[in-house]
């Protein structure tokens, strides 16, 4: 009888097979081979180079030098809106089944690449082994998720009653119809998954999106763009840009060609984002996670 593969998740992560460590030793000297490195910015479907760069090193080890990557401004920012505004009709307009695809095929090659994505968390923010993989793959089952839920939802188009008007044949559907320009700024805790679960959505919904790393964590943010080039998103449907001082985080967020954002990060910042997006001739959508935890009651009838 074939032996069942192994399927990585957070409950399953504390009892794997040795397998799973072989394949981790091994990526984590494929990855430790290529340190040093300088890593561009991606937009608009290439490399893209900042006047300014700045060194990332591990906290595990403050010798190692993990790489030389962009220290990104505003001018670097606003490239990228250009390019994500650009390509938005296009990807707007692309079938969603034709989305599903492509977005599929990403999840493919992040899962394909799962070990050499967890061997490079555990470098860039000093992750165990363990929580590195599931922060990886999280990052794939994102993806499939959201594919999932255009599936089942028929891409957002949904069939109503029709009106009860006599002599009348009124036919009524919902649809949901992208924002635009997606801005996506994470934290350097989950930098991989953190990243994926926003940026899936919106890119299955038809948006495209500006993604923005944090400044421990640039290694990760570079390696979740080239598996999306790899995946063959079309040029200016995914842009990635780094910064040291949050030069580019701050005209991403004052650019009013932005339709929406998800933030991750502190209260300070996530509330002058939500001022921000406040203001305008209209308020901009604003998906926030921030310090605050959330209570949830849970009465004596509820079904679970």
């Amino acid at each position: 009888m074939p032996q069942e593969k192994f399927a990585l998740t957070y409950a399953t992560m504390f009892n794997p097979p040795e397998e799973l460590h072989t394949n981790y030793e091994q990526a984590l000297a494929r990855v430790k081979a290529g340190l040093g490195a300088e890593h561009a910015m991606f937009i608009n479907g290439r490399d893209h180079f900042a006047r300014r760069k700045f060194e990332s090193r591990s906290p595990i080890n403050h010798n190692w030098l993990l790489g030389k990557f962009q220290a990104g401004g505003a001018q670097d920012a606003r490239l990228a809106i250009d390019a994500a505004a650009a390509a938005f009709p296009a990807w707007a307009a692309t079938p969603w089944q034709q989305r599903v695809t492509i977005l599929r095929r990403a999840a493919g090659i992040i899962e394909e690449r799962v070990y050499d994505l967890a061997a490079a968390l555990s470098l860039n923010i000093g992750k165990n082994r363990m929580e590195a993989l599931g922060d990886a793959q999280e990052a794939a089952d994102f993806f499939t998720f959201a594919c999932d839920s255009l599936e089942q939802h028929g891409g957002f188009a949904t069939p109503m009653r029709k009106d009860p008007l006599v002599g009348y044949n009124v036919t009524n559907v919902s649809t949901l119809q992208p924002y635009g320009v997606w801005v996506v700024i994470t934290p350097f805790n989950f930098p991989c998954a953190l990243t994926c679960g926003p940026t899936a959505a919106a890119l299955a919904a038809g948006n495209t999106v500006v993604f923005k790393s944090a400044p421990e964590a640039p290694w990760i943010g570079r390696l979740v763009a080239e598996c999306l080039r790899d995946a063959g998103l079309p040029a200016g449907t995914f842009n990635f840009v780094s910064d040291l001082e949050s030069q580019a985080a701050r005209a991403l967020v004052r650019d009013p060609r932005v339709a929406g954002i998800t933030f991750t990060g502190s209260y300070e910042v996530g509330m002058q984002i939500y001022r921000t997006f406040a203001r305008g001739p209209y308020p901009r959508p604003v998906i926030l996670e921030m310090g605050g935890k959330n209570p949830v009651i849970v009465t004596a009838d509820a079904n679970l």
